[in-house]
């Protein structure tokens, strides 16, 4: 059986840019998800809506994650060199 040049059963389906993409893209994405996180009150009976409504956990989180994730999906799509 013979292996022709472009599929050897050593490769990687991914070069080496594409990993640092995708480890880019993760951290994104966990960041977005660590500035979401939190907005706990010490006492369950008061309602801080500012920390909760913030900004951040509000809008910057999640267009972080939205980032991240199409970061990923670059990683995956773009050809290894």
């Amino acid at each position: 059986m013979a292996l022709d040049k472009n599929s050897s059963s050593n490769s990687f389906p991914f070069g080496k840019e594409n990993y640092t993409l995708m480890f880019i893209g993760l951290g994104v994405i966990i960041l977005g998800f660590v500035l979401m996180a939190g907005g706990k009150s010490a006492d369950p009976k008061i309602f801080n809506e500012a920390e909760i409504y913030s900004t951040t956990r509000i809008t910057i989180a999640p267009i972080l994650v939205i980032i991240g994730l199409i970061i990923e999906g670059y990683a995956i799509m773009k050809k290894s060199k």
